[in-house]
């Protein structure tokens, strides 16, 4: 047995020797090169940056609408007391009003001192 042994052992050196045979390396085939990593690793950051300068620009939109809707209500209150005092000049304006009130103070109407003027 031990001759059997020796007999192997002495063909797998002579094997091992051959400079003709060819060895099989075996080459790991890389998913992906290191250059192609880098334009991914790239254009991920790229597509990150981009997609919070248009959240924060839709977030500024946002908020100038908002600011926008506030002053809008602002100016429809403004121009609902504006109308509601024009009415109240238009009722305190009237003839009969202002006569009333001259007649209050002391003031009366004499025709002699109307004049017409064109």
């Amino acid at each position: 047995m031990a001759n059997v042994v020796q007999k192997v052992q002495a063909f797998e050196e002579k094997e091992l020797r051959k400079p003709g045979a060819p060895r099989k390396v075996r080459r790991h085939k890389r998913w992906l090169t290191p250059g192609e990593k880098v334009m991914i690793v790239v254009f991920a950051l790229f597509f990150c940056m981009l997609s919070v300068k248009i959240i924060s620009n839709e977030t500024a939109i946002y908020q100038t609408n908002k600011e926008i809707q506030k002053i809008e209500a602002k100016v429809k209150n403004q121009q609902k007391v504006n109308t509601d005092l024009k009415m109240q000049i238009s009722e305190e304006s009237t003839y009969e009003r202002i006569w009333e009130k001259a007649k209050q103070q002391g003031l009366n109407l004499n025709q002699q001192n109307i004049k017409v003027v064109q």
